[in-house]
């Protein structure tokens, strides 16, 4: 089956939903500590008449009515896998589409990846289905740029310039997780093709 990528925000949103193991490697051009690692991402699809919403558009002076919906974003450090993730480090992200079309548009999030205060990104999708997120914090520029390769796997490259000048570029290989009850199914699936397979060569 071809694969078919995401075009709109909630689209992307959608696809997104579940719990992502992140590889991250970190340049940073200050040469300050290795911020490289593992985590995981938690991510929950948000509909338009969530509270959440409107408590995120109106300081931002946006109308709520006119948001598509969202998504939480929570992550967790790898070595806290035991433990449920803190909805303190959640944040939370609205859609708000140029147009019916839903291929461009803001997002807004009541707290920023690089500094931690509410904020309104740009972002388009391409005709190739990458998706590039533009951010200006007060004090940072930021650029993001995200994609399926299919649908358990996803690519994210980031961008952070400082107003010292300083660089931060950032790769993450971010495949899904699969649950205990996903990964039963599937083995029951695959020994009734097994089973299925030996019937019809005997």
């Amino acid at each position: 089956m071809i694969f078919s990528p995401p075009m709109t925000m909630m689209d992307f949103f959608r696809k997104s939903e579940g719990i992502w193991y992140i590889q991250r490697t970190v340049h940073n051009f200050d040469l300050t500590a290795d911020e490289s690692g593992e985590s995981k991402i938690h991510v929950q699809v948000i509909n338009q008449r969530d509270p959440r919403i409107k408590l995120v558009c109106e300081p931002q002076g946006i109308d709520s009515a006119i948001a598509s919906g969202g998504a939480s974003f929570m992550w967790q450090a790898h070595e806290e896998n035991s433990k449920e993730p803190d909805p303190d480090k959640a944040a939370v992200l609205v859609d708000v589409p140029d147009d019916e079309t839903g291929r461009s548009g803001k997002l807004l999030r009541n707290q920023g990846y690089v500094e931690r205060i509410p904020v309104i990104s740009r972002y388009w999708f391409g005709q190739d289905g990458i998706l590039t997120i533009d951010t200006e914090y007060e004090n940072n520029q930021g650029q993001e740029r995200c994609w399926f390769i299919n649908d358990d796997f996803r690519v994210r490259v980031s961008t952070i310039r400082m107003m010292n000048g300083v660089y931060l570029m950032t790769y993450c290989s971010e495949r899904r997780c699969v649950s205990d009850t996903d990964l039963k199914n599937l083995l029951e699936q695959n020994l009734v093709r097994a089973s299925a397979s030996t019937t019809q060569h005997q």
